[in-house]
């Protein structure tokens, strides 16, 4: 792992490698892979789960993490990308970086002399994922014949998850409108992976089709951030992919409700959906804390 800038940068048996690490990371395993390591946290777009969980992380890990956010860095118009990686290499032992553009973290790892960790762009959230099919894996004991269903749009989230599924072994259907799919070429990606894992991939335009039989039902934000000129018209086109307690009756009696957060309750997932006793959202949520402790102590080992 020189750098981690998506799901596909790594084979199947990297993403159950690091799962396994995360896994004994969490049961208390001590490691001091970022001793005397500094790492450069670098926000385009503000955050609560991802920056808390990598500067804990790291601190964990033996290192010191430092913060920078857009009016810190301009990426891209108080100076040049190439520039940024350039810089940051002679300061920093490796970059994690929350950005728009997957060209950016793409430009950054090509120019730069350290590790990249994508922590989110528009076009892929891969830490995310890893602490997705983590949870998955605790709360269903396996991958194998594992159903996880996403529900809306096709986004970075959707990307990431749906690579990281296939690759496990586990079977993912997404349900999304027209116009909202997954890339083709994330499409492709999966298909691949899922001829050598076992996994598969599903696409239909119908929610409750979808979420029959699920054993995972995954949803996220119908407008994301940088989407705000956009919100009118997604909370139109998404409204018949709202989560609720119907959603539930169509799933598998031991379904488990996944988010990635921030929630919208009322948009995306009906009112009080986060507190039922199927939601496993916040033990999602902490297992990103240690799903990218084990990328760390892997990309830097």
């Amino acid at each position: 792992m020189k750098h981690f800038l998506s799901m596909a940068d790594i084979d199947n048996d990297q993403i159950v490698r690091l799962i396994d690490i995360a896994i004994e990371l969490k049961a208390g395993r001590v490691l001091q892979s970022l001793a005397g390591k500094s790492i450069a946290l670098l926000f385009d777009k503000p955050s609560l789960r991802t920056r808390m969980s990598f500067e804990i992380g790291i601190q964990h890990l033996g290192g010191h993490s430092i913060y920078l956010g857009r009016e810190e860095i301009g990426m891209g118009v108080r100076e040049p990308v190439e520039d940024i990686a350039r810089v940051v290499s002679r300061y920093a032992d490796a970059m994690v970086v929350r950005t728009f553009s997957q060209d950016i973290v793409e430009t950054l790892a090509r120019y730069s002399s350290i590790p990249v960790i994508n922590a989110l762009t528009d076009y892929e959230h891969p830490c995310q994922a890893l602490a997705d099919i983590l949870t998955v894996y605790e709360k269903k004991g396996t991958f194998k014949g594992t159903k996880i269903t996403y529900v809306g749009d096709g986004n970075n989230v959707a990307a990431s998850l749906a690579i990281a599924t296939v690759s496990v072994g586990a079977n993912i259907t997404l349900a999304s409108p027209s116009g909202y799919e997954l890339p083709q070429k994330v499409i492709d990606e999966c298909r691949a992976r899922g001829s050598r894992s076992g996994g598969t991939i599903y696409l239909t335009s119908d929610p409750e089709d979808a979420c029959k039989d699920a054993d995972v039902i995954y949803t996220d934000v119908w407008v994301s951030m940088g989407q705000e000129t956009e919100s009118n018209q997604r909370l139109k086109v998404f409204e018949p992919y709202r989560i609720d307690t119907h959603t539930f009756s169509l799933a598998a009696d031991s379904v488990v409700f996944m988010h990635p957060l921030p929630a919208h309750p009322g948009e995306e997932i009906a009112e009080g959906l986060l507190d039922l006793p199927q939601s496993v959202v916040f033990d999602q949520a902490e297992n990103r804390l240690h799903a990218q402790k084990a990328v760390l102590s892997e990309i830097m080992r």
